[in-house]
């Protein structure tokens, strides 16, 4: 592939999943806005990938099944945050600036990596700390031991040090540790319904980008995940994984009060701001959050 190919997907997976890493409908329970061009069109919360259809047939179905919490109220939230060039039918923020363009280093992914990871042990470490939490410990989508291998590969493989945990890993680290300590468990599930889902649509662009660009497209453990069976699914949504975590998220969302269910909502903005430092690494230490 042509570094100027590279380049392009790089930004475009960057560009697409900034912020939260938002991503695509669940089923086809649950609108999305389909487009006949092959142009990947939109990007926003709310889960995995529709199973075929048009609008007719979307709308058909929809009409049979309640909107949840995610795909209603979080949805609309993120809605508020996506551009049109990400979210042509539904974006609304006004576009950023068109930044430089940024030939993205292994370096530069290193320290994504590496302050991910922070990222990723802070939200397992209140999981296993908090009660509530409880229904999140060792759901299969945990990703620090992945990063560990994937970081020692890369350090071994190309002769590089592990770099220190950088501003924006250590920020977001204390950020949610900070919300677990205050007992503001909305708010927290925002960043880890967020975090997680987002990893599996818009994660595994920047994965497959980062390995044609920079690891002569070898997949990093960080986009695989482990069914209970011993199943491997790579590169791909880990659906059995997720939907009983978002069962239980909605289920916890069906107990708050109107006042709880604001703040987790009221919350969307900071996960986008948090994602998107993060996702600066790989863009030149740009982020529109």
């Amino acid at each position: 592939m042509k570094l100027s190919s590279i380049c392009t997907s790089v930004a475009a997976a960057v560009s697409l999943t900034s912020g939260a890493l938002a991503f695509v409908p669940a089923t086809n329970q649950h609108k999305v806005a389909l487009s006949t061009s092959t142009t990947p069109r939109t990007t926003f919360l709310a889960g995995h990938p529709p199973h075929g259809g048009g609008d007719a047939a979307v709308t058909e179905v929809e009409a049979e099944a309640p909107v949840g919490f995610i795909d209603g109220e979080l949805r609309g939230a993120a809605m508020r945050l996506h551009t049109r060039s990400q979210a042509p039918r539904e974006g609304q923020a006004p576009e950023p600036s068109r930044p430089k363009k940024h030939v993205t280093t292994l370096d530069d992914y290193l320290h994504f990596l590496v302050d991910s990871q922070a990222v990723y042990q802070a939200f397992e470490d209140v999981a296993n700390d908090l009660e509530v939490m409880g229904p999140y410990r060792n759901t299969g989508l945990e990703r620090v031991k992945a990063l560990d291998e994937d970081i020692a590969f890369i350090c071994s493989e190309y002769g590089v040090a592990r770099p220190e945990i950088g501003e924006y890993g250590n920020t977001y680290a204390k950020e949610i540790r900070k919300l677990a300590k205050d007992g503001k468990v909305p708010e927290l599930m925002c960043h880890y319904y967020n975090h997680y889902f987002a990893h599996t649509a818009g994660g595994i662009m920047i994965g497959k980008a980062m390995a044609a660009a920079l690891l002569d497209k070898k997949v990093l453990n960080f986009y695989k995940w482990t069914t209970p069976e011993g199943d491997v699914i790579e590169s791909r949504k880990p659906l059995s994984l997720l939907e009983p975590v978002r069962a239980g998220i909605e289920k916890m969302a069906a107990a708050w009060s109107g006042e709880e269910r604001k703040r987790c909502v009221d919350e969307t903005a900071a996960t986008f701001r948090y994602g998107g430092q993060l996702n600066s690494y790989l863009s030149g230490g740009s982020s529109p959050h």
